[in-house]
């Protein structure tokens, strides 16, 4: 089950993540270059794999570590392929930051 047809599906227990780009002006209204961006840490659940165990669902917004993963480009899109185990949580409001 796919949110988006990527044309990819994650094996056992990983999963596919579309990557959520951080907001690049601040809360002060101070815009930042691409080179001052963090790596980005959020993505959208677009795939699962068919392993039980996976306790997150397509369409969830989760967070995982910096560099984790494998990361893909699909038709200019980037995404990730992870462990499921390697997710640190999942964003129940877009209130939240990474810092």
């Amino acid at each position: 089950m796919t949110e988006e047809n990527v044309g990819v599906q994650p094996l056992g227990s990983r999963v596919l993540l579309r990557i959520l780009e951080e907001e690049s002006v601040t809360p002060s209204g101070l815009v930042l270059p691409d080179t001052a961006k963090e790596k980005p840490q959020r993505g959208r659940v677009v795939a699962v794999g068919d392993d039980e165990e996976i306790k997150v669902s397509v369409g969830d917004d989760v967070l995982y570590p910096k560099y984790s993963g494998t990361e893909l480009k699909i038709s200019g899109e980037d995404y990730l392929i992870i462990d499921a185990t390697d997710l640190l949580a999942t964003i129940k409001t877009t209130a939240v930051s990474v810092i």
